[in-house]
């Protein structure tokens, strides 16, 4: 088959591509970004073609794919439609592949993607495993048996999947844009969870989860002692967190992973849960996550000189509070700066007093300018990342080019937070620290 996926450079239409490549199909794609992107060096390693203008051809018997951030005017749609090519969305072509496999639905308003990481590196490195994850990461072969998908909740996307394992992560207000409340997020979670056929691994600390009308099997998981699985004698250190795990009151082990926070810890859980119940060993499940590094733009944490730079996928309040507590876990003794960079207008519309508390958590707090790919400000009217800043105390908006309003950068650890493209912003802030310091002292 020959495939074309228009936004390739996206988190999950990349992570697509490079699955239906290794699957032995022709791929290409389009992409308006010019610039380097993470998500493309998958797609470089495998030799896929990217296009930039609408000068290449397209064969008539290929199947065309685009990203909703692409709107139906597009001249790169357009022409797809004009040259009569069979489109289908995204998650119906990534439904059908997973449905070849045993797969492991992983779902929930936030930790998706470690909590994937988690049991794709597990498995991996034990029986091995074909997996979807929204980082850009993607893997398939025929001879694996598992197949571990991140089951994102955006425009209804997962209810194309009918995974016979599924986990839920947690459940909150989020993409209010496509939704029109909670109630109907828990509802669209409840079908995905019902198309689950073997059995739901949920987080029972999560109020919202435990409501859902589970028709098959679930086991909850949390801090909770009311849960099938209870997290205890959790230690946040320096180096990571270390817990143990009760099983129907029975300790099933103590663990330890080089990870930061009580999410982590919870999303540590649910993926020591699903490994187990389908056959890994204790003992490699111990090891393995001793060893696992989180994907990219999770708690991504680089040094230049004393100065700490935390690049982080954190777009909504409660992640950003999340990052923020575990950079003081990491760095209890550091200023802590926050840089936001809101992505849409319609989630810094809904969440706007949200942001603000989870930033007062910094010892300073900046924002970019609102970013948004699928969303026109002249739509939002008045909405600005001021409504923001408004709220905050001591807090600045800041761009590459005013990256000198940073201060006090040698103590400080500077958390990068956006699910928008931040490189830019980031070599940014590494030029303004590296001229801050002597040289003696950078080295």
């Amino acid at each position: 088959m020959k495939y074309y996926c228009i936004g390739i450079k996206g988190t999950g239409m990349s992570t697509l591509a490079q699955i239906l490549f290794d699957l032995g199909n022709e791929v290409s794609g389009y992409d308006d970004a010019v610039g380097h992107k993470f998500t493309q060096d998958g797609l470089e390693e495998r030799g896929i073609p990217i296009y930039y203008d609408q000068n290449h051809e397209i064969d008539k018997d290929t199947i065309v794919t685009y990203s909703v951030a692409f709107k139906e005017d597009h001249p790169e749609i357009q022409r797809v439609k004009n040259l009569g090519l069979q489109i289908k969305k995204y998650n119906e072509i990534m439904g059908n592949v997973i449905d070849m496999f045993k797969s492991i639905g992983v779902s929930g308003t936030h930790g998706k993607t470690s909590t994937s990481s988690m049991i794709k590196h597990i498995l991996s490195n034990t029986i091995g495993c074909n997996y979807f994850i929204g980082a850009g990461d993607g893997y398939a072969s025929s001879e694996n048996e598992y197949f571990v998908v991140e089951s994102d909740e955006f425009n209804r996307h997962f209810t194309a999947y009918h995974p016979k394992y599924s986990i839920i992560t947690n459940i909150e207000a989020e993409h209010l844009e496509c939704y029109k409340d909670i109630d109907d997020i828990r509802d669209t979670f409840e079908l995905f969870a019902n198309q689950t056929s073997k059995f739901v691994i949920a987080n029972g600390d999560n109020t919202e989860v435990k409501k859902i009308n589970y028709n098959t099997r679930v086991i909850f998981y949390g801090f909770e002692f009311n849960n099938d699985v209870v997290i205890k004698n959790l230690k946040l250190e320096k180096n990571g967190s270390i817990f143990d795990l009760y099983i129907k009151e029975e300790l099933y082990g103590s663990f330890e992973v080089p990870l930061f926070g009580k999410h982590m810890v919870s999303n540590a859980c649910a993926a020591i849960i699903m490994c187990k119940q389908i056959g890994i060993e204790k003992e490699d499940i111990y090891n393995l996550l001793k060893t696992f590094k989180n994907a990219e733009r999770r708690f991504a944490i680089e040094k230049i000189g004393k100065t700490i730079i935390i690049d982080d996928y954190a777009h909504h309040p409660t992640e950003i509070k999340a990052t923020l507590e575990a950079a003081k876990q990491k760095y209890p003794d550091k200023r802590l700066i926050a840089i936001f960079k809101p992505n849409t207008y319609s989630r810094t519309k809904d969440f706007a007093d949200e942001f603000a508390e989870s930033l007062q958590l910094a010892d300073k707090a900046y924002l970019t300018e609102i970013d948004s790919n699928r969303e026109k400000q002249e739509e939002y009217p008045g909405v600005t990342s001021q409504i923001i800043l408004n709220k905050i105390d001591n807090a600045e908006l800041i761009s590459e080019e005013t990256i000198n309003k940073l201060d006090n950068v040698e103590e400080s650890v500077i958390c990068v937070m956006s699910c928008a493209y931040v490189e830019n912003l980031i070599n940014s802030i590494k030029n303004y620290i590296v001229s801050s310091y002597s040289e003696e002292n950078i080295e």
